[in-house]
């Protein structure tokens, strides 16, 4: 008997007993498709978020000052949480005798002092903002997308003007159709109102590392102002405990991260409590993606158990199809049928209980991580070689698990089978 001949069997078999093979493939649909689904839409996630990061910049190395203890309080990223003393913090000349020194390797600096949050106002129409002081080289460093105007300018800073540049949110909930270029917008705080002159107009883009649940009209934006501006807001002083770097690719990102060690070592090299350290944008990018294949593997892991479960599923209908069966074998040994004929018959059966199982989870995988995908606003990412391995491991549970009850058919002595009531 010939391989179509045995699928053929085992279909019309599935076919007078659809339900049973239904129940039967339940646990192979199952597993197949919680592997799938989370396959999706960890995919998706993982794609989603690399995305966002890379948008912020792969080039970027986060450079901050931290304690040396160990005891050190240390928050996000390493950074100190501690309140380091303004003379102790990194000076912008410091920073300005780096970039000179090597003008090949840095594209630019880019400078923040986060001033609070607020609400623009004008009339009943209003805007959430969080006011955020910056230094020109910020928008490279952070991929701002200018729309309309100019971005902050190194006479804003030198002068600690009130201009800002604002989102197109807030363009578009203030002004509406009007230009909001060189208009005026008021600020409300907790203790004053601040005044500034908008110059330029960004597109505001929502992070997929920190996405927003509010309505459209109370998501908060940033609100750029001259970094100048924005310390003497806060009661900052001049100096800066980090900041951001945008390399310029010519070198390794490693060497780079250690020249910046090295460099700022001449002034800290010799201080008994504060070093800099240096974090690269791509690292953490990879020990991201590292942190998510690994939730993602051990999700998979305990999905799969059902595949084990459905495997054992399979085994007791194959093993209850021999008994029912057990006069057709002793029919077909009797008429000349070799044991590797019957065993190839029932572990070709399993096996088609098993694709069409793996098939059906495999759709529904999909159909499941797709809507999980776009509830939790990730683009649907379906691996076409996951799906292609979960098809093919579907068939080797058909063949791990039918083969006992294969075997044992095979083994059947055809005396005792054709006697068998």
């Amino acid at each position: 008997m010939n391989l179509l001949e045995n699928i053929r069997l085992a279909v019309a078999g599935l076919r007078s007993g659809k339900m049973r093979a239904l129940l039967t493939m339940l646990g192979i649909i199952i597993g197949i498709g919680s592997v799938i689904a989370i396959m999706t839409l960890g995919d998706s996630m993982t794609g989603s978020i690399t995305d966002s990061m890379s948008s912020l910049g792969v080039n970027n190395i986060m450079v901050s000052l931290q304690e040396r203890e160990s005891s050190a309080q240390q928050g996000p990223m390493g950074t100190d949480t501690t309140n380091i003393n303004e003379e102790d913090q990194v000076t912008q000349e410091m920073i300005d005798n780096l970039l000179e020194a090597y003008p090949e390797e840095f594209a630019a600096a880019s400078l923040s002092e986060s001033a609070g949050n607020g609400k623009a106002r004008d009339g009943r129409l209003y805007a959430n903002v969080s006011i955020t002081g910056v230094n020109p080289g910020y928008q490279d460093a952070n991929s701002v997308k200018l729309l309309d105007g100019r971005f902050l300018m190194e006479r804003d800073i030198q002068g600690s003007k009130n201009v800002a540049v604002v989102s197109d949110k807030l363009a578009s909930a203030l002004f509406g159709d009007k230009d909001p270029l060189e208009q005026e917008v008021k600020v409300y705080t907790d203790d004053q109102i601040l005044t500034y002159t908008i110059v330029g107009v960004y597109q505001y883009e929502e992070s997929a590392l920190m996405g927003s649940f509010s309505a459209e009209e109370d998501i908060r934006t940033s609100l750029y102002i001259p970094v100048s501006t924005a310390k003497k807001l806060a009661g900052a002083g001049d100096n800066y405990q980090s900041f951001t770097l945008m390399t310029s690719g010519a070198s390794e990102t490693r060497e780079t991260v250690d020249l910046i060690e090295s460099f700022f070592s001449r002034y800290y090299g010799a201080d008994s409590k504060y070093t800099v350290s240096a974090t690269s944008m791509e690292s953490m990018l990879d020990t991201m993606t590292s942190m998510l294949s690994t939730v993602q593997i051990a999700i998979m892991a305990i999905a799969a158990i059902s595949l084990l479960v459905g495997g054992i599923g399979v085994m007791n209908i194959m093993l209850v199809s021999v008994t029912e069966r057990t006069r057709e074998i002793g029919t077909r040994k009797a008429l000349g049928a070799r044991s590797s004929a019957i065993r190839m018959q029932f572990v070709v059966e399993s096996m088609i209980i098993c694709l069409i199982g793996g098939v059906i989870g495999v759709i529904l995988g999909i159909a499941l991580g797709t809507v999980g995908s776009s509830l939790l606003g990730f683009p649907a990412t379906a691996s076409i070689s996951v799906i292609a391995i979960a098809v093919l491991f579907s068939m080797a549970i058909g063949v791990f698990f039918g083969y006992y009850p294969a075997n044992k058919a095979s083994q059947l002595d055809p005396i005792e089978a054709l006697r068998y009531e």
